[in-house]
């Protein structure tokens, strides 16, 4: 049993990873990727990903994936250190914490904007709570 809660918690660990560098992309101005490109870039290197084994990595199902050729290539294809995807603990790339820090300032701007259309017609003072209420919950939670 024990060693079925450490291989979850490796598929877990590896999907969460996968995902911030996927939200990465999205923060730094682009498109999220498509299977298809991110398929053709490894198929350039010689490795292959298929639909499915990509799509359990994503969601964190299926068999472990210890593949060290497809790891160091996904990493080499979305610009971090092979171990960030490689290692149990690694440390996180420099680029993504920073890219990190700017998606969680974005989300925080997309609320408030949207609070500011869904409840236009709150006094200035209403909304600066509403603001400060949001800011003050996402530094509690920030890790």
């Amino acid at each position: 049993m024990i060693g079925k809660d450490r291989a979850a918690k490796r598929r877990e660990e590896l999907s969460r990873r996968l995902e911030i560098l996927l939200d990465v992309v999205v923060a730094e101005g682009g498109e999220p990727y498509k299977f298809s490109e991110i398929q053709t870039a490894l198929a350039n290197k010689g490795v292959s990903l298929s639909r499915a084994r990509w799509f359990y990595m994503k969601e964190g199902t299926g068999a472990n994936v210890t593949d060290r050729n497809l790891l160091t290539a996904l990493a080499e294809f979305f610009g971090v250190p092979p171990a960030y995807l490689l290692d149990s603990d690694p440390e996180l790339p420099a680029r993504v914490e920073a890219q990190l820090q700017l998606l969680k300032a974005m989300r925080i701007a997309e609320v408030k904007s949207f609070a500011a259309r869904a409840l236009g017609d709150l006094s200035p003072e209403a909304t600066e709570a509403i603001a400060k209420i949001l800011e003050d919950e996402m530094k509690s939670t920030d890790p």
